[in-house]
């Protein structure tokens, strides 16, 4: 079974930074996909960033510039620095991993998500 834990969520002020990270454990295939997602308030999951198992990376427009998602493939730990956050990033952050299986069927998993807020 696999578990993604996160963590690094809180309350931070306008332009400020956070460091979210995401432990996953159990069996994970060496070529996955692992990223960020976020949901706001009575709004839809949203795609925030995905890193593949060889550092290739995509990010939402709204993110770029400001946010960086890395990995570290040997612990399957992935990171997500925000800089110059703002008021509209606040949502729950939830971590993903995915792959395909042996008869290529997709494969995903979530972590139980954790609160980002930023306020003044």
């Amino acid at each position: 079974q696999v578990q993604l834990v996160e963590s690094g969520g809180g309350l931070v002020q306008p332009g400020g930074s956070l460091r979210l990270s995401c432990a996953a454990s159990g069996s994970i295939p060496k070529n996955n996909v692992m990223g960020w997602y976020r949901q706001a308030p009575g709004k839809q999951r949203d795609l925030v960033a995905l890193i593949t198992s060889d550092g290739r990376t995509n990010y939402a427009d709204s993110v770029k510039g400001r946010f960086t998602i890395s990995r570290d493939s040997a612990k399957n730990t992935v990171f997500l620095q925000m800089n110059n956050l703002k008021p509209e990033d606040t949502a729950v952050y939830y971590c993903s991993a995915n792959w395909r299986n042996v008869v290529n069927w997709p494969v995903n998993y979530w972590g139980q998500g954790t609160q980002v807020t930023v306020s003044s």
